[in-house]
């Protein structure tokens, strides 16, 4: 059965041009963001403080309730506060772009997907993050995106979207088809990183199953989720586990076992026939979509982050992290 959650219309706010005209819900709490924009991903560290966000002008910043707002928690090593404090999307490449986020709960480091420094670390105490891969096979990242963590062993879940082209420009690698990202895995034990699967077209958020039998990954120019089976009689093996009506961003994992798919837009079919897409879907652990959250909750989504029927919802280009439930 599929549950669609409609909710009333309330009122629009025009944001800057970089985002469109946003529909906001009467029952939806934002935090706003004063200084940047694009809370990208979503993630709570082991004592349960949080949210953690990595936004537009390079920061990893962290939620201190209502009475301290927004705080900054860590950055890349090159970040400048200089050069970066406040920057947006023109400055991506010299101050980064964090978008994957999970904490390692056992050790309380944060992983980050940084789109232009790779994958990085920072520790439970914040500041400067250790840069700890930039490319695999001797080709570098251009455009690393999501990222999970197996709490058992430590083993990070990872996208590069592609090969030959960067975050900034991602509607080029849906427009051209390109099929150069990679799924992969990073041993903290050994730093190795080891390329489980290749020619993908824009590998974007990952999460791992309730048993760690599988990881699934979003493909976003294919409006595909599939499964690298980690276990079982098909280890190895990468398989399509749930199509979806739009594009897709960011996955998590919720209490239950089940995954939150965030999709960032509508999906555009040929002939001039649009299919409007809901914000984010609910899809079982074996690919059923068991929810559906309508757009007019909050849209774009580049994530939700369900805890303890809260819904903590990411957008990687409005100014607030958005808040839905209990």
């Amino acid at each position: 059965m599929v549950t669609v959650l409609l909710l009333p219309l309330v009122f629009t706010v025009v944001l800057s041009s970089t985002a469109a005209a946003q529909t906001v819900n009467a029952d939806l709490k934002m935090l706003m963001i004063d200084t940047a924009v694009g809370p990208e991903s979503i993630a709570f560290d082991s004592r349960g403080e949080g949210p953690y966000t990595g936004v537009s002008d390079g920061r990893i910043i962290k939620w201190g309730g209502h009475n301290s707002g927004w705080q900054s928690f860590a950055f890349p090593s090159q970040w400048s506060e200089e050069l970066c404090d406040g920057e947006e999307i023109h400055m991506e490449e010299k101050c980064g772009r964090p978008l994957g986020l999970q904490f390692n709960k056992k050790t309380g480091e944060l992983y980050i997907a940084d789109a232009y420094f790779g994958l990085l670390v920072v520790s439970p105490e914040g500041g400067s993050a250790r840069q700890l891969a930039t490319e695999a096979g001797g080709v570098p990242f251009k455009f690393t995106n999501g990222v999970d963590v197996d709490q058992e062993t430590g083993v990070v879940y990872f996208t590069d979207s592609s090969s030959r082209f960067q975050r900034w420009e991602n509607e080029v690698v849906v427009a051209t088809g390109d099929s150069t990202g990679r799924f992969m895995k990073y041993d903290p034990e050994t730093q190795q990183v080891t390329i489980l699967v290749s020619g993908l077209a824009f590998p974007n958020g990952v999460a791992i199953s309730h048993d760690r039998s599988f990881v699934v990954v979003a493909g976003t120019t294919n409006c595909l989720i599939s499964r690298y089976w980690l276990q079982g009689p098909k280890g190895g093996q990468f398989e399509p586990f749930a199509e979806l009506p739009g594009y897709p961003d960011n996955i998590k994992r919720n209490a239950d076992g089940e995954f939150w798919v965030a999709i960032n837009r509508e999906k555009i079919r040929l002939g001039g026939d649009v299919v409007m897409a809901p914000a984010a879907v609910k899809l079982s652990n074996k690919g059923k979509v068991l929810k559906v959250l309508d757009g007019t909750v909050m849209s774009p989504l580049s994530e939700v982050e369900e805890r303890n029927g809260t819904l903590w919802l990411g957008s990687v280009l409005l100014p607030y992290v958005g808040v839905y439930g209990n």
